[in-house]
């Protein structure tokens, strides 16, 4: 695979060839072509060259004489060629926000909207329609600099300062850089023909290093040159693959620790799953034990935020918040402590009384339909007066509630099975309400 390094040319051993080296180090060397060699060259001139890198050595492709001004940039880091882009000129003057903007709809002054001093109605001359301010002689008007105050005393647009949330506010905290401290010291210990090949996996994978191969092939197959065995260089990739991954998790894994509880749990969770997917050594296995810690603390922790949050809604009488809360664990395998579902069965079935009103009674069905304690769930019976809609409700209920079989006389239908997406809610079920 070609890319670019900077060589020295060391001698001209013939008039056909000069021999090379690697600027600054012994290897990788060889010679070069005469027919590439700018005209005036003299021996130790550094010459920025296109190489190809294969399992027979290094061949220079082309040469170009080295940039000016010296080229400070990593090695490591992707250089990516286009043109950039650049938004319109446009200077965005907003008006101040004043009362008699909002109360008057009509222009003072006489019939055509027009004062004493040639001026519209709304402090502006020209054309109110199209914005155009000019002045009495008709030249365009440059408008006046604001300051950053506005007109109302408040801070400008631009001055004011976002508070929002990771996007660099005051209450924002900072975000720390993404390492890429093991993903340099993996590439610093290969050689320089397992550079290419190594970079490519870092873009994405083997499939990153077949369609490189193909690329080559194809410009080799253009230029009629030799082309590539592909099976070599993808030997080369299977052996460098676990190198390359465990750099990478190592990455993601000392970023995750210096942020600590500002990265997002499904990502710290992503990162524990990630670890038995590549070989760990000794320095991996500390940072996927300290992973794990930091994952199950903040697991307990938000059990433990979930439980407190049920048990004050039903210390405080609010049945509905706590069979809410009950039904959004912090984690599918969560289950609430046995005296406590206990607890809040009984609360709920206490909620479903002959007293509830038929609207109130729905509302309360409905949310225990979504907590883990409805099959524990014993109404004290049915709303007074209950129609047709709220029978036909506890009928539809009474498989996931089996209490409600015995106060209708019915038999005891199976449980229903799990939900589908999407799915649609079945008739004489109690709607959802939102909020």
């Amino acid at each position: 695979m070609a890319h670019r390094i900077d060589i020295e040319l060391t001698a001209q051993v013939s008039p056909d060839a000069w021999t090379w080296r690697a600027a600054g180090a012994r290897q990788p060397r060889g010679t070069v072509v005469a027919a590439l060699v700018p005209d005036g060259t003299t021996p130790g001139t550094v010459l920025r060259a296109e190489v190809e890198t294969t399992l027979d050595g290094t061949t220079v492709l082309a040469l170009a004489p080295k940039r000016a001004k010296d080229d400070s940039r990593p090695a490591d880091r992707i250089e990516v060629l286009g043109t950039p882009r650049s938004g319109p000129d446009v200077n965005v003057v907003l008006a101040s926000k004043g009362r008699g903007d909002r109360r008057s709809t009509r222009p003072r002054g006489g019939p055509d909207g027009r004062t004493g001093d040639g001026r519209t109605g709304s402090g502006r001359t020209g054309d109110s329609r199209t914005g155009d301010a000019r002045s009495g002689d008709g030249r365009r008007r440059q408008p006046a600099a604001r300051s950053p105050q506005g007109g109302s005393g408040r801070p400008g647009r631009s001055e004011r300062p976002d508070r929002r949330p990771g996007r660099g506010g005051p209450t924002s905290r900072p975000q720390p850089a993404a390492s890429t401290v093991h993903r340099n010291a993996a590439l610093a210990a290969l050689q320089p023909e397992e550079l290419p090949v190594a970079e490519q996996l870092l873009r994405g994978g083997i499939p990153a290093v077949r369609q490189a191969i193909e690329e080559q092939n194809a410009r080799a197959r253009a230029d009629g040159r030799a082309e590539v065995t592909p099976a070599p260089l993808l030997a080369l990739a299977e052996r460098l693959l676990p190198v390359v991954n465990l750099a990478t998790w190592k990455d993601r894994a000392a970023t995750a620790r210096a942020t600590d509880k500002d990265l997002p749990l499904r990502e710290l969770r992503s990162l524990v799953a990630a670890s038995s997917t590549v070989i760990l050594d000794e320095e991996g296995r500390e940072l996927a034990a300290a992973l794990r810690t930091q994952l199950d603390a903040r697991v307990t922790a938000l059990r433990e935020q979930w439980v407190n949050r049920i048990v004050t809604a039903l210390d405080e009488g609010r049945v509905d918040d706590a069979l809410r809360a009950s039904a959004r664990s912090p984690e599918p395998a969560t289950r609430l402590p046995a005296e406590l579902a206990v607890r809040l069965a009984e609360a709920a079935g206490a909620t479903l009384s002959p007293d509830a009103s038929p609207e109130a009674w729905l509302a309360i069905l409905e949310t225990v339909l979504e907590t883990p304690v409805r099959r524990s769930v014993k109404p004290a019976g049915l709303p007074a007066g209950a129609d047709e809609r709220v029978l036909a409700a506890a009928r539809n209920a009474a498989g996931a509630v089996p209490e409600l079989a015995r106060l209708l006389g019915i038999p005891i239908p199976p449980p229903p099975g799990p939900r589908r997406v999407g799915a649609g809610r079945p008739a004489g079920a109690p709607r959802r309400r939102v909020g």
